[in-house]
């Protein structure tokens, strides 16, 4: 009966309204008393019930809420014949949690047009080679999918043959649409808008990129700050004390109307509401826009970053470096090239990528055994030869030699902002390259708006050597710059930072510098939709984009004041309403009642505006 009742809410207020407006028509229209008095009776009974259920449902857990103070003052009006007031009253409350309702789910706007996204059916190859329409949740990996134009993605996968262009808006928040062909990624929930490609599913269901996506999304809006937290504790001790104020006021005074009017106006709705909202609303506008901050709790921190410190390489950078420039020392050049080809082709770093896309073809030899030297480089032995393939640190420490001349081209080449590689065979110096990656279009100024957004230091900390650190720090005006830094001492960097009380954000790929990115007080990942980036960051900028960054801290900085501003109009309404009720005559329940549902709405609407949010232009 119970759940019944609290299901016909809405019908129960539009029944309550219909017998307000036949009460009043009866006794301003027919001056039929009786016709008054009986409407706004069965209008306040039928209207309180579903309050007096949800006052009951929180008084058995011990918790005084605001259903309570309401649920006390109807039944007191009814007492007092006070009909008119009692019949508004819970009119009032019933349409302020329609309407607050209403709204709230407004600002889960992104998570419902995420979920909608999720594609539901796909074209499956079987095993006579035709392709066939599944459900989505019969789908493996392994599978091989055929999307057609205007289609959705329906796994995390890799094409295989065909090329289109896909927009990935979903996942990046970008709207350009992206050209995809053999063997790139492509990602569950985006969009074929031309072509026709075929992709091996990778990921399927909740472990694709977009299902992680509405995962975090969903836990973070859920999530609650500090600030959540004490407004909980207040209302707590809050309610129970209007309560006995009111009591207090009805023994001293014996007025019982001017009692429950004080229930009626301490009413705390819009201050338990005004936070959280605008904790959904902040988290809801990055997720649309390609930004995912994991709760509130980090919406309060990254307000607060004076401080935001940057892995070069895949942050400032492209993160795709050429070898610009090269030396050799020595004879068979040839046969170095084969050993530094074949030991870099145990390595993932992308100055290998470069160093092998250089080389090109040549021969390859069987690598025996390798070690990688964290920070400096990797040593392997082919053919019973030692070879070292890294940076200065690492041939100091295997005490190779450096001749004059290459002691000269090591200070040009790092004069030229180039990151060197250098090769020894031996204890012995062959090759010498240097290696240059691209900065990031537009980083400049966004880096400007950061400042603009009050970030007082920006700092550049690489295992590169120190003269690229400089030309890349000079280049984009940052205020230091820290080359030849191990993950170690960068984290060491930040730890030092934050014992000065600063408030620290590491900017990184999300794979390396992992100690760096959970120390920081904010760790942010420039992930590709990558699991690491996803897992181990507290903010994530969808595509790698640079440009979402200050767009993420402009937005937790305006949630953060949003908050506040709920919070002052919720304790100044309060406020108002009690000093009106002690000072003036006009104000009563049902006036009281519906300020307190128009603040309410005021909040919720305040909050709302952060689904619009984006970064003034300055």
């Amino acid at each position: 009966m119970q759940r019944w009742i609290l299901s016909q809410k809405n019908s129960i207020t539009v029944i309550s309204a219909i017998l307000i407006v036949l009460g009043f028509l009866g006794r301003f229209g027919f001056e039929s008393m009786i016709t008054f008095n009986s409407s706004l009776i069965v209008a306040s009974l039928i209207g309180v019930a579903p309050i007096a259920i949800q006052a009951y449902q929180a008084v058995k857990v011990k918790v005084v809420s605001i259903d309570v103070l309401v649920t006390i003052a109807v039944i007191g009006a009814l007492l007092i014949k006070n009909f008119e007031e009692s019949a508004i009253v819970t009119f009032l409350f019933l349409f302020g949690s329609y309407l607050e309702q209403r709204t709230l789910n407004k600002t889960r706007s992104a998570i419902k047009e995420l979920t909608e996204l999720a594609p539901e059916n796909a074209w499956k190859k079987m095993g006579d080679g035709n392709f066939e329409e599944v459900d989505i949740d019969d789908i493996d990996e392994g599978d091989i999918l055929l999307v057609k134009t205007g289609a959705k993605i329906p796994v995390d996968g890799t094409v295989i043959t065909g090329e289109g262009h896909i927009n990935e808006a979903s996942i990046t928040g970008e709207s350009i649409p992206v050209s995809k062909t053999k063997d790139k990624d492509v990602y569950a929930g985006t969009i074929l808008e031309n072509g026709t490609i075929q992709i091996r599913a990778d990921r399927v269901g909740e472990d694709t990129t977009f299902g992680r996506i509405i995962e975090l999304v969903e836990e973070a809006q859920d999530s609650k700050s500090e600030a959540e937290r004490f407004i909980d504790r207040f209302s707590k001790y809050y309610t129970p004390a209007v309560l006995a104020l009111g009591f207090v006021v009805w023994i001293f005074s014996r007025n019982i109307e001017l009692a429950i009017t004080i229930l009626v106006l301490g009413c705390p709705g819009a201050l338990v509401i005004g936070v959280p909202v605008s904790n959904v609303a902040g988290i809801g506008n990055g997720a649309r826009s390609g930004v995912l901050l994991k709760g509130s709790e980090v919406i309060h921190d990254f307000s607060k970053v004076d401080t935001i410190v940057f892995d070069k390489t895949g942050t400032l950078t492209i993160g795709n470096p050429e070898v610009a420039e090269k030396e050799f020392y020595g004879d068979n050049i040839r046969e170095t090239l084969g050993y530094l080809a074949s030991v870099e082709r145990e390595s993932d770093h992308p100055l290998a990528k470069a160093v092998l896309q250089n080389i090109g073809d040549t021969t390859s030899y069987t690598v025996e055994k390798t070690e990688v030297i964290k920070g400096a480089g990797i040593i392997a032995l082919i053919n019973g030869h030692r070879i070292a393939v890294g940076n200065v640190a690492l041939m100091k420490k295997e005490q190779v030699a450096l001749p004059a001349k290459a002691k000269m081209d090591i200070q040009l080449f790092e004069r030229n902002g180039n990151s060197l590689v250098l090769t020894a065979i031996d204890g012995e110096l062959k090759v010498l390259m240097g290696i240059r990656d691209t900065i990031r279009p537009g980083v400049k100024e966004n880096l400007q708006k950061l400042r603009n957004l009050g970030v007082k230091n920006l700092v550049v900390l690489s295992g590169d050597n120190q003269g690229t650190v400089d030309l890349v720090a000079k280049e984009l005006g940052l205020t230091e710059a820290h080359g030849h830094m191990l993950p170690e001492e960068k984290a060491a960097y930040i730890k030092e930072k934050q014992e000065e009380d600063q408030t620290v954000a590491f900017v990184g790929d999300g794979v390396n510098d992992s100690p760096s990115l959970a120390l920081a007080d904010i760790g942010i990942a420039m992930g590709s939709g990558t699991d690491v980036a996803i897992e181990t960051s507290d903010v994530v900028l969808m595509n790698s984009d640079f440009s979402r960054l200050p767009h993420a801290l402009g937005l937790t900085k305006a949630t953060a004041n949003n908050m506040v501003q709920n919070i002052f109009i919720a304790v100044g309404v309060v406020l108002l309403l009690l000093a009106s009720l002690l000072f003036s005559e006009w104000m009563n329940m049902s006036i009281g009642m519906l300020v307190h549902e128009l603040s309410i709405l005021v909040v919720i609407l305040n909050g709302m505006r952060l689904l619009k949010y984006r970064l003034k232009k300055v």
